[in-house]
Formats: C-alpha cells, sequence, structure tokens
C-alpha cells in the first residue's frame, strides 16, 4: 500500500525538528527489548554481550547470522581477556548482539502488544515547530490512539529493515485519518508493554 503522495518530501525546510515515527517507534521496542547497559567498549559490556551470543549453539548460529564471522578461537581469546577486539569487529559484535536480541524477545513482545486482541495504546508527540517561524507553524496535537495488530511492525523491527517498518507503522497510524501525515515525524512514540 503505497501513500508516496501524502508523505513529507523536504521535511525540515522551515525549521521543524524530529525524527521519522517508525524510528521513534523502533526506539521504543529496543527500550523494550532491554539491552545490556555496560557499553562495549567497557570488559563488562564486552563480556555480556559476548557471553549472550555464544552461550548455546542457537546462539553462536543467529550471531553467525547476523554477521558475527570469527572462528572459535578469536572468540576464546575475547573471552579470556588474551586479545581484544578492533573497532571494527566490536562493531560487528554491537549489531549481532541487537540483532539476535531483537529475534529472541519479537515474539514475547508481540503478545505483550496485542494484548490478545485488545491492543496497547500508542501516545504520538508532535514535532517540534519551535524554530519555524510564527506564519508558517502548524497546529499539531498531541494524539493518541489503539494498535491492536503489532505483527507486521514487530517482525519488520525484528528483522532491521526500516523500509518495511516504515510502511507498517503508516498503515497503523492511517487510523488517525486524514491527519496522519502530521505525524510522520514525531519527537517521541511512546507506548508500553
Amino acid at each position: 500500500m503505497s501513500r508516496v503522495p501524502e508523505r513529507n518530501i523536504d521535511f525540515g525546510q522551515f525549521g521543524a525538528r524530529g525524527i521519522k515515527s517508525f524510528e521513534a517507534v523502533a526506539r521504543q521496542l529496543d527500550k523494550l527489548a532491554g539491552h545490556i547497559a555496560t557499553p562495549i567498549t567497557a570488559r563488562r559490556g564486552l563480556l555480556a554481550r559476548l557471553h549472550y551470543l555464544t552461550r548455546t549453539d542457537h546462539a553462536r548460529a543467529a550471531a553467525r547470522a547476523a554477521g558475527l564471522t570469527v572462528t572459535d578461537r578469536t572468540l576464546k581469546a575475547w573471552l579470556g581477556g588474551k586479545r581484544l577486539p578492533s573497532r571494527k569487529n566490536l562493531e560487528r559484535i554491537e549489531t549481532a548482539y541487537r540483532t539476535v536480541r531483537r529475534q529472541n524477545v519479537a515474539r514475547y513482545l508481540l503478545g505483550r502488544l496485542n494484548r490478545e486482541g485488545r491492543g496497547t495504546r500508542v501516545e504520538l508527540h508532535p514535532l517540534n515547530q519551535s524554530q519555524v517561524d510564527r506564519p508558517r507553524q502548524r497546529i499539531v496535537e498531541y494524539r493518541s490512539l489503539n494498535i491492536r495488530h503489532w505483527d507486521a511492525v514487530v517482525r519488520a523491527w525484528a528483522d532491521g529493515d526500516d523500509q518495511a517498518l516504515d510502511e507498517a507503522w503508516i498503515d497503523q497510524i492511517v487510523d488517525l485519518g486524514s491527519q496522519w501525515g502530521q505525524y510522520e515525524y514525531v519527537t517521541t512514540v511512546g507506548f508500553a508493554a
């Protein structure tokens, strides 16, 4: 379902600030997924991610599929503290960790968000227009709506497919009626699971 003619083309031209609403949804889903708080640059954060990615054969296979393709010998050296990963490998570890974490919690989050057909209340906080000249400012209100079908949104998020996530999210917010385009860019999207 393509809605390109109604999409914002020159967002921010007059000073409005915000992010794509699907990016705000992805950030909120990441928060709900609960990642390791210690940064990967700290030894504790690195070890926690490596243990998460190597604790089972299934986890190792998922990590390899997510792009962490180092030998078992290298992993053992990293876990034992004999060697440190390069900056490029740190990025690969972080990417693999986030990808595997998303896949592992997607089913749980989907059940919590769908709530057996009752759905979840979502708050859309409008874009920031404080830098827009007064005559060009639009009246964009805080809105909330209940989303009952999260399947496509969570699937696209777990797969890391931004385009599919954008389309799935737009399919949900069209319930706002003719105003849905005003929420293509937002400051935040809030919901709980």
